[in-house]
C-alpha cells in the first residue's frame, strides 16, 4: 500500500509537470516539460549522491579510522542482505547521517563526527538501521526523482510565465498564468514533502524490524531532536532533506507544514506502539 501511495504521488507530480507545461506553451510546452524532466532526472539518477556527499563535506574513512561503525555497519548490512555501502565521515558537531545513491550496489551512508560522539552502541545500531531501510527501500531514487520533477514543474512555470508561449500569449500572464506560476510550485512541493514523510515513517518502522527492537532508534531521535536544536549544521537544503533528522529546522509557524520530515514526536510515537515479533 506504501509502495501504491508512492507511485500515486510521483505519478501525479508527473501529470502536473506535462500539465503546466501544456498550459504555458501547448504542445511544444508539453515536450520542453518532458524533456526537463527527462533530463533532470537522469542527472539525479548518476550524480545525486555525489552531489550530497560533496555539499556536505563528507570524506570516506577506512575501517582503522571508524572501527564501531564498520562493525555495526557490516552486521546491519549482512542481516538485511545488502552490499557494504561506501563509509564517509562528515567532520561537523551536529549530529546526523544519511545515505544516498541510486540502488544498494551503488550506496554510501554519511554520519557526522557528532553522531559518533553522542550515539552509544545501541543508538547507532538504530541510526543505521534507519539509513540501510532507506537503502533497501530504493527511497533515496524515489526522493530524488520526486525532487528533481518538482525542480522542472518550478522552472517550467517560471520560464512559460515570463516568456509565454502556445497561441493564446495570454496564457502565460495576467492572472491565470501568475496563479499557476505560484500554485504549481507550490502543490509540486507538498507532493514531494508527501513521499519524503511516508519514506521517513517506513525507514524507522523497517530499521527497528532489522535491529528487532525500537528502543536504540527511540533515544536516537531523542537525542538528535534535542541537540540539532543548538547545534548547527553547515549543509544544503537539498542534502538536508536526506538526513535522519532535519538540521536546518526553523522555527516559522509554517514550518512543520513545509518540513521535509516528519515531526519527531509523531515518529517517536509511532516506534514505542510497535510490535516486533521475534
Amino acid at each position: 500500500m506504501k509502495t501504491l501511495k508512492t507511485a500515486f504521488l510521483l505519478t501525479v507530480l508527473t501529470l502536473l509537470l506535462l500539465f503546466v507545461g501544456e498550459a504555458f506553451g501547448g504542445q511544444r510546452g508539453l515536450t520542453l516539460a518532458l524533456i526537463v524532466a527527462v533530463i533532470m532526472n537522469g542527472g539525479a539518477y548518476f550524480f545525486s549522491d555525489k552531489i550530497a556527499l560533496m555539499s556536505s563535506g563528507a570524506r570516506p574513512v577506512t575501517r582503522e579510522q571508524l572501527p564501531r561503525l564498520y562493525v555495526v555497519m557490516e552486521r546491519l548490512a549482512a542481516k538485511a542482505n545488502l552490499p557494504l555501502p561506501k563509509l564517509y565521515m562528515i567532520p561537523q558537531a551536529a549530529p546526523n547521517a544519511f545515505a544516498t545513491g541510486r540502488n544498494p550496489n551503488h550506496a554510501s551512508v554519511a554520519v557526522t563526527q557528532g553522531l559518533m560522539e553522542l550515539m552509544d552502541d545501541e543508538e547507532l545500531e538504530g541510526v543505521i538501521a534507519h539509513e540501510l531501510s532507506h537503502v533497501r527501500n530504493y527511497d533515496i531514487l524515489t526522493s530524488s526523482i520526486a525532487a528533481t520533477i518538482a525542480g522542472a514543474i518550478t522552472w517550467v512555470a517560471r520560464m512559460g510565465f515570463w516568456f509565454g508561449g502556445g497561441d493564446d500569449r495570454e496564457r502565460g500572464s495576467g492572472i491565470v498564468g501568475l496563479l499557476m506560476l505560484i500554485l504549481a510550485p507550490l502543490g509540486a512541493l507538498l507532493l514531494q514533502l508527501g513521499i519524503s514523510r511516508q519514506r521517513e515513517y517506513q525507514a524507522d518502522a523497517s530499521g527497528a524490524k532489522m535491529v528487532g527492537h525500537p528502543y536504540g532508534l527511540v533515544r536516537a531521535l531523542e537525542k538528535l531532536g534535542s541537540y540539532n536544536k543548538r547545534i548547527p549544521m553547515d549543509i544544503s537544503p537539498s542534502t538536508a532533506a536526506l538526513c535522519i533528522v532535519a538540521p536546518l529546522a526553523g522555527r516559522q509557524l509554517l514550518s512543520s507544514l513545509f518540513s521535509t520530515h516528519p515531526p519527531l514526536a509523531d515518529r517517536i510515537a509511532r516506534l514505542q506502539n510497535m510490535t516486533i515479533t521475534r
